[in-house]
């Protein structure tokens, strides 16, 4: 079975940093796409970084572009986001995803974690 474990989730002032950790078991992923995503309140889920065909680069949205960064440890099956200067738009629940197939479109990603919530104040 699959599982994807999200952790990193806090509260934090305007300005600060956080890094989110997504710990895949029940298979490898890796060069297998992977992302996140995020959801405000009240707001459809968003993409926010990831891998969409294996093996390829990273995407981000343009909202988080020079603030945030993906990477992977494969020896650990596990993907991380390292968010800096965040803002309070930045408030949301953040989701991992990842797919057994070798692309993915919007968000066609097979397997998605619990989420963790990321709230920053202002």
């Amino acid at each position: 079975q699959v599982q994807l474990v999200e952790s990193g989730g806090g509260l934090v002032q305007a300005g600060g940093s956080l890094r989110l950790s997504c710990a895949a078991s029940g298979r490898t992923f890796s060069s297998y796409p992977m992302g996140w995503f995020r959801q405000a309140p009240g707001k459809e889920r968003e993409f926010v970084a990831g891998v969409k065909l294996k093996g390829g680069s990273t995407s981000y949205a343009d909202s988080v572009k020079g603030r945030f960064t993906m990477s992977r440890d494969n020896a650990k099956n596990t993907v991380y986001l390292q968010m800096n200067s965040l803002k309070p738009e930045d408030t949301a629940v953040y989701y991992c995803a990842a797919s057994r197939r070798t692309w993915v479109v919007g968000t066609q990603y097979d397997y998605w974690g619990q989420g963790t919530q990321v709230t920053v104040s202002s």
